[in-house]
């Protein structure tokens, strides 16, 4: 029998499979909490607010690029993206023999 994955192993597999989908998450969380503390702020005017809120969530897409970029090299070092394109090319040229 397969050993249960651990949390990290499955929150890993899930980075790995939506991207995309967790970077927008992080940019959107990002803009959302910078804004919030930026309200905070009194002597601040809101132009301003906001132009740190999105240098802030910049920032913060920037480093989960570079994660994604780094969970996907590993994928590619370890073989696991290999093992997962193949069960789509399997029978992809049949006309091939």
């Amino acid at each position: 029998m397969a050993e249960p994955k651990s949390k990290f192993e499955s929150i890993r597999e899930w980075v790995s499979e939506h991207k995309l989908r967790t970077v927008g998450t992080l940019w959107l969380s990002g803009i959302a909490g910078s804004i919030a503390y930026n309200w905070s702020q009194p002597n601040m005017k809101t132009s301003v607010k906001i132009i740190h809120a999105r240098l802030h969530a910049q920032a913060l897409t920037l480093a989960a690029l570079a994660g994604a970029a780094v969970v996907e090299y590993y994928d590619h070092r370890t073989g696991k993206k290999a093992d997962h394109y193949a069960k789509f090319l399997q029978n992809s040229y049949p006309h091939k023999d």
